[in-house]
């Protein structure tokens, strides 16, 4: 039984799906009493403040699991689990002053242990995002330590070998070696070899 393709339709509706699917979400994270974006190496929250307000006016835990921000003496603005671990030496808060209203903002800068995966919140107590509609901002190949960029260029290179019909590089190798091994032993018969 095939598929049939989705009419006008459907594609409308799975649009008008989407659309409310990210304004409730939208609405959800506005509701936070802060702002938070990601990349998939680290995520960094801003949370505004009165003006007023001093280091030393600030409670502020940051472990490996979890997270407390506080103005000392008043319910916490952010507390609870991360979804993931963060790598604690590598992660810090500061107090910034801001041109907007009101006037001071909290920056943690989290980074995180895993690079390889998206957070759908700040803290577990948080509303999600889906992440499986995060689109990764574009990265260079030079951002890559040695052996994650020889893995995708690997990748790239056997990606653009079968789109041509060529071998990939396993298979490349493969075929190489068997070919010395020929040269090797001529004497036997490879008519019927075949390279899986």
């Amino acid at each position: 039984m095939s598929e049939q393709d989705p009419t006008p339709k459907d594609l409308a509706d799975r649009d008008l799906e989407e659309k409310q699917r990210k304004a409730k979400e939208d609405a959800e994270q506005a509701q936070l009493p802060y702002k938070w974006t990601q990349t998939i190496r680290d995520v960094d929250v801003t949370i505004p403040v009165p003006a007023n307000i001093r280091g030393r006016d600030l409670d502020v835990s940051l472990k490996k699991g979890s997270v407390r921000v506080a103005i000392k003496g008043q319910e916490a603005i952010i507390e609870g689990e991360f979804p993931h671990p963060i790598l604690l030496d590598e992660s810090s808060w500061t107090l910034e002053t801001t041109t907007k209203p009101p006037g001071k903002e909290i920056s943690l800068h989290l980074d995180k242990v895993n690079k390889m995966e998206w957070w759908a919140h700040v803290v577990t107590t948080a509303p999600k995002i889906d992440v499986s509609k995060i689109t990764p901002e574009s990265s260079n190949l030079s951002d890559l330590d040695g052996e994650t960029r020889a893995m995708v260029e690997k990748m790239m290179y056997d990606q653009r070998q079968k789109e041509m019909g060529g071998l990939t590089s396993d298979e490349q190798k493969k075929m190489d070696i068997l070919k010395k091994f020929q040269a090797d032993h001529p004497e036997m018969d490879f008519s019927n070899a075949k390279i899986g």
